[in-house]
C-alpha cells in the first residue's frame, strides 16, 4: 500500500469552469423539498461538496475508467460532478431511496448528462443480477465503514477495477481489517492520498482499493447484511 503516492496530474482539467458550470445543479439541490444533504447553501456546497468530488481528478483510475458505479449516490456526490468533468465514462447513480433517484434524474436531465444512467436499487440487488461484475471503478462517499464498502463494491468491479472511497480522517484500524479479509472480499488498500479540496479544508483522505481477483463465493450477500452482520476474519 502506498501512503502518499505521486500524483499525476494527467490532462488538465478546468475544475474552476466545472463548478461554475454546475452552479444550477447547486441550485437545485438548494430548493428541492427533500433534504438531501446537511450542506444546502449553494456558496457552502461549491466546496464542501463539488470540490471534495472534483478531487478524485486526481487519481489515474477515475480519469481512465471506461464504467464507473456511484454506489449510494444520494444528493449525486460524486458521481454528478465526475460524470460533468468525463463524459467519455459511463455512470451508473445507484440509491435505495426513490426520493433520491428522483433529485438525481432531474439534475442528469439538468445538466445534460448523456452518459449517465440512475437506477433505485441495491448495489447487493444490482451485483447480483446485470451489474455482476460490470464496473472497473465504483465510487462511494460518506457511505460506510471501509471495509462495508469493500464489500459493496467487490461483486460490482471486474478484476482488477477499483474503489475510490472519500473519507475524512484515516480509518486505520479499517484498513487493516481489509487486509485481514482480502480472501474473502478479493479487495485490498492500494492507496491512501491525503487531500486538501479546497483552501482552509482540513486533511480529508482519498482510499483507493484494488480488486485483486475473482469475485469470492457467497458475494454479494442479502441486501444490509453487510452492515448488520460484518464478515469474521
Amino acid at each position: 500500500m502506498t501512503a502518499a503516492p505521486d500524483r499525476d496530474e494527467g490532462p488538465a482539467i478546468q475544475t474552476d469552469r466545472l463548478i461554475g458550470e454546475m452552479e444550477p445543479f447547486l441550485e437545485l439541490l438548494a430548493a428541492y423539498p427533500a433534504s438531501l444533504s446537511s450542506v444546502r447553501d449553494p456558496v457552502a456546497a461549491r466546496e464542501t461538496h463539488l470540490a471534495d468530488s472534483l478531487s478524485g481528478l486526481e487519481l489515474p483510475v477515475v480519469r481512465e475508467a471506461s464504467r464507473a458505479v456511484d454506489i449510494g449516490s444520494g444528493g449525486g456526490f460524486p458521481g454528478i460532478p465526475l460524470a460533468k468533468a468525463l463524459p467519455q465514462v459511463r455512470f451508473t447513480l445507484i440509491d435505495s431511496v426513490g426520493r433520491k433517484t428522483e433529485f438525481l434524474e432531474r439534475a442528469v436531465d439538468l445538466l445534460g448528462l448523456e452518459s449517465v444512467e440512475v437506477l433505485t436499487t441495491r448495489s447487493e440487488d444490482l451485483a447480483a443480477g446485470e451489474g455482476r461484475e460490470a464496473f472497473d471503478l465504483a465510487l462511494a462517499r460518506a457511505v460506510g465503514p471501509l471495509s462495508v464498502l469493500a464489500e459493496l463494491a467487490s461483486p460490482l468491479l471486474s478484476e482488477g477495477g477499483s474503489l475510490v472511497a472519500w473519507k475524512g480522517s484515516r480509518e486505520e484500524a479499517e484498513e487493516e481489517r481489509v487486509g485481514r479479509l482480502t480472501d474473502r472480499l478479493a479487495m485490498e488498500v492500494d492507496q491512501v492520498l491525503p487531500i486538501r479540496p479546497f483552501p482552509g479544508s482540513r486533511t480529508r483522505h482519498l482510499y483507493v482499493l484494488r480488486k485483486s481477483g475473482p469475485t469470492p463465493s457467497g458475494l454479494p450477500r442479502r441486501a444490509g447484511m453487510a452492515r448488520k452482520r460484518p464478515l469474521s476474519e
